[in-house]
């Protein structure tokens, strides 16, 4: 072969390279059209059975000289790069996506900014008890400038024999001590049909995480006008996590803050995992503040600390602690809250992580 046949050849080569990328970025637009259609049905993007039939289609037409175990492999790296580039397009459509909306949402609740850059601390006890027990952890937050209070009300349980909370009175209870010092009342709802009543007690209605895809509750919270603060799912993906404040977004409602509070795995030495490195990704992933609760995430008051600060490093908006003002006899979670001396000590040791507390 001389050195003109070769010239030649490489001529026909990148040719049939151009040829090749032509037809790839076809197919890519095909596939692109398929998860559109997909997920306006609520399909999945993938389908092994459609797959299996299009290898055995390409094989039943191969004559080589490639062998049909490499044909697969490559076709299946093309299908692969379909697939990523459908879940990428679909990542982009998302209205809490940050392609979507590259600047940060803002919300207000009771002129309290969260998403600005300034860490908002959301502090009580794990359950409404009793008017005094709420009023004593109450007044000490509001004592160290604290605006967001929390306390459950309704206490989805595992065993249901373990203390399920006061329902509307312990709302009440919340309202009328929190109206006393001038702080926003963040309290769980997990029944659709309390939403419109809790309208009129809580500032932010919080969707706690055995309830992340209770699809129903997600559209009701997503039909009013309240802020929502939606906790990630004991075994949720970050992905999960995301679609299920889409659910939300998507009836209307934007004021949204995620909340990362552990996720189950093998380990045992805390009640739950904290996925640290969640709090980077839903901040670039999408438009909507991040807090981490750090009690629900460990399990355990001496762990209370370290993480707060982890958190408040990694970027977090702020951070979730539950605090009781005698913990050995709380009707839940005993293990986890803190003291109100020991919630004073945690504001100060945090404090050094963090130019600016609410």
């Amino acid at each position: 072969m001389n050195l003109n046949e070769l010239d030649q050849l490489r001529h026909k080569l990148d040719d049939v390279n151009l040829q090749l990328l032509e037809l790839v970025n076809l197919r890519a637009a095909i596939v692109q059209q398929i998860g559109q259609l997909k997920s306006k049905q609520g399909m999945k993007r993938y389908d092994p059975v459609r797959e299996r039939q299009m290898l055995d289609h390409l094989i039943e037409y191969n004559n080589g000289p490639f062998d049909n175990s490499t044909i697969e492999h490559i076709f299946k790296e093309i299908f692969k790069a379909g697939l990523e580039l459908q879940e990428d397009t679909h990542r982009k459509e998302l209205l809490v996506s940050r392609k979507r909306k590259p600047e940060n949402t803002i919300i207000d609740v009771k002129g309290q900014l969260v998403g600005d850059g300034n860490t908002h601390l959301v502090m009580g006890p794990c359950a409404v008890e009793s008017y005094e027990q709420v009023r004593e952890v109450a007044e000490a937050v509001a004592r160290n400038g604290i605006k967001f209070f929390r306390g459950g009300a309704f206490k989805p349980r595992t065993s249901p024999y373990d203390f399920q909370g006061l329902g509307i009175e312990g709302l009440q209870i919340m309202r009328k001590v929190a109206d006393e010092f001038d702080l926003a009342v963040i309290s769980e709802i997990v029944n659709p049909a309390h939403i419109e009543t809790a309208l009129d007690y809580v500032d932010v209605i919080q969707i706690g995480a055995r309830n992340m895809q209770n699809f129903e509750l997600l559209k009701a919270a997503g039909e009013v006008d309240k802020p929502v603060l939606l906790k990630r799912g004991l075994s949720a993906t970050i992905s999960e996590f995301i679609n299920a404040a889409e659910y939300i977004i998507s009836r209307g409602n934007g004021n949204i803050i995620l909340c990362e509070r552990g996720i189950r795995t093998y380990e045992t030495a805390t009640r739950n995992t904290l996925d640290i490195s969640a709090v980077p990704i839903l901040k670039q992933e999408t438009h909507l503040p991040v807090m981490v609760d750090v009690t629900h995430s460990t399990g355990r008051r001496d762990l209370l600390i370290p993480t707060a600060k982890a958190a408040l490093a990694i970027g977090a908006d702020g951070v979730m602690a539950e605090v009781h003002p005698d913990p050995a006899v709380a009707l839940s979670d005993a293990a986890q809250q803190m003291d109100i001396p020991m919630f004073e000590n945690f504001l100060q040791e945090i404090a050094k992580f963090t130019t600016s507390i609410k």
